[in-house]
């Protein structure tokens, strides 16, 4: 069954002399595997347009029980160029899609393709300041899309109001009033908090943080990613995007 569906490409890799085998986010079939013969070719139709993270419409042949199709064709319509011009926003993107790839399933789930177009596209166009927020909210906003929220607008242990400090629990997935969290270090103010909520929501710019409390963001995103999705496995893409100076 040839089908017709937007997509974005999370990772391709080389088979054989001349073909591709490309790992696709589709909205319409979720993240599925196609091989692109011939796209090794110097006159291949599909060009420069597989390489990682080009958006687009892709036509391929459905085999249902498969888990590789044949790609028909792929029309480019974004290949996010400003991604690839700059490491800070680049690294955040491919940590993105390495979320998808490893996380979505290969049946329909639009709200997660969305949120990784949209989160791409704020990458891509965000402001050099508004990176970090826009990459933070990128990623946390796709972990919720994909049912991993952490708790963060109460007590995930005892449901109270969480206070001037809270500290967040990776076991637990959220954070911790001060009666739960006792005296151990590492606690979120109410401009973490209320940062950590927009991020995870999607709903609207986080507050200015220092830089050093945007790295304690980096590393808590990574953490919980590692604790909840990956069962502490390392993922490349953001592992280099957390150590990133």
């Amino acid at each position: 069954m040839l089908v017709s569906t937007p997509a974005i490409v999370l990772h391709a890799f080389a088979y054989g002399e001349t073909s591709k085998i490309v790992r696709l986010a589709t909205r319409d079939h979720g993240v599925q595997s196609v091989i692109a013969k011939g796209a090794m070719r110097p006159r291949s139709q599909y060009g420069a347009g597989l390489q990682q993270l080009s958006a687009g419409v892709a036509r391929f042949y459905l085999r249902p029980h498969r888990d590789l199709h044949t790609l028909a064709g792929f029309d480019v319509g974004d290949q996010h160029a400003a991604l690839a011009a700059d490491l800070a926003r680049y690294t955040a993107a491919a940590a993105l899609a390495e979320l998808v790839l490893r996380f979505a399933e290969a049946e329909p789930q639009p709200d997660v393709f969305d949120t990784l177009a949209q989160g791409l596209d704020e990458l891509s166009h965000a402001p050099a300041d508004q990176v970090p927020y826009a990459a933070l909210a990128a990623l946390w906003l796709e972990i919720a899309v994909l049912g991993f929220a952490p708790v963060v607008h109460a007590c995930v242990r005892c449901g109270r109001a969480l206070g001037d400090e809270a500290q967040f629990s990776l076991p637990e997935g959220g954070l911790l009033c001060p009666a739960c969290g006792g005296a151990a270090g590492g606690s979120l103010d109410r401009a973490d908090q209320a940062a950590l909520a927009a991020f995870v929501s999607g709903a609207g710019p986080a507050p200015s943080l220092p830089g050093r409390h945007l790295l304690a963001h980096r590393r808590l995103l990574a953490r919980f990613v590692r604790r909840h999705l990956a069962d502490e496995k390392e993922l490349p893409a953001l592992a280099f995007w957390e150590n990133r100076p």
